[in-house]
């Protein structure tokens, strides 16, 4: 009984933990969209100063989850949860990695109606899109809530629409503009940075899913 009184004491501290670096990494992509929207340099080097920390967060996380398997011997739900704690942290540090591009990438790219593109205002989109995907994935795992998972996961849908039509303008302005291709390339990967930024919350959604019901389930159509 005090084992696994042990166990849910260390596994809370676990969740809290999650959504701690969690919190951070959302942080992290307002950070990074106000960057974008400001062209602010400071607030873009805190996102990559931030972004290191997260990044020794998720290994602390990864290391008290082993120990804790190695020493209580979870089965069944509880070790679901601790392989979903795995694959949480790991998309969360991916994401994290996403919002610091954003972030650098808002220093080049021009503030909407500067360029031809006019790519400002679905690139924002794009990550307040995400920003609130992944509250909402943290949440559903918070919460143990497999369909608040696939509700938060159907929100890439919106990401994925904006970079598709982001993507076919850029391609309808370089053949017009050929001479632009070098700023139309650094626009093209800034989005396709968000859109995986989307695919990863959609993961930890399939994650949480996973440790409820104990099925794999594709969300990534």
């Amino acid at each position: 009984m005090q084992s696994r009184k042990f166990f849910s004491e260390e596994l809370n501290r676990l969740r809290q933990d999650i959504l701690a670096v969690a919190i951070r990494v959302e942080e992290n992509i307002g950070r990074a969209l106000t960057a974008l929207r400001t062209r602010n340099p400071e607030l873009a080097a805190q996102v990559r100063t931030s972004d290191a920390e997260i990044d020794a967060l998720q290994y602390k996380i990864e290391d008290d989850a082993a120990i804790l398997i190695a020493t209580q011997q979870p089965v069944a739900r509880d070790l679901r949860e601790m392989v979903t704690i795995f694959k949480l942290t790991g998309s969360i540090e991916r994401i994290g990695d996403h919002a610091a591009h954003l972030a650098k990438a808002a220093k080049k790219l021009s503030k909407k109606g500067d360029s031809p593109f006019m790519a400002q205002e679905r690139l924002e989109k794009m990550a307040h899109t995400g920003r609130i995907m992944l509250r909402a994935a943290i949440s559903a795992y918070m919460t143990q809530d497999s369909q608040a998972a696939r509700e938060a996961a159907g929100m890439d849908n919106m990401i994925d629409s904006e970079h598709k039509q982001l993507t076919e303008n850029i391609l309808k302005v370089m053949k017009k503009n050929p001479d632009l291709v070098k700023t139309a390339f650094q626009i093209i990967n800034t989005s396709n940075q968000l859109e995986r930024l989307g695919d990863h919350i959609t993961n930890i959604c399939e994650a949480v899913i996973y440790m409820i019901e104990g099925k794999h389930e594709d969300l990534n159509e």
